[in-house]
């Protein structure tokens, strides 16, 4: 089932408008403009999140962020081994 949907005036940039137009595709400016507000509400309450995080926890160091980004890059290796080898 689809969500009820309105319609709304906004204002942006010419460049913007034509731009969003240009790579909207078949599904349309308006379906192009919904995803990209429900990106940044979704990179909203991830910032909320990490401040209430931050706030109970202290701030996350360089260093741990790069440690858990080797541990990433890990197990995407480990991770594409294992699929060569089903292969």
């Amino acid at each position: 089932m689809t969500e009820p949907t309105g319609k709304y005036s906004i204002t942006m940039p010419r460049d913007v408008a034509q731009a969003a137009r240009d790579r909207s595709g078949p599904s349309g400016f308006s379906a192009y403009v919904a995803a990209a507000v429900a990106r940044q509400i979704e990179r909203d309450n991830l910032n909320e999140l990490i401040a209430v995080a931050e706030a109970e926890h202290g701030p996350v160091t360089d260093h741990e962020i790069q440690a858990l980004r080797d541990q990433l890059h890990q197990a995407r290796r480990e991770q594409s081994r294992h699929a060569a080898d089903a292969a």
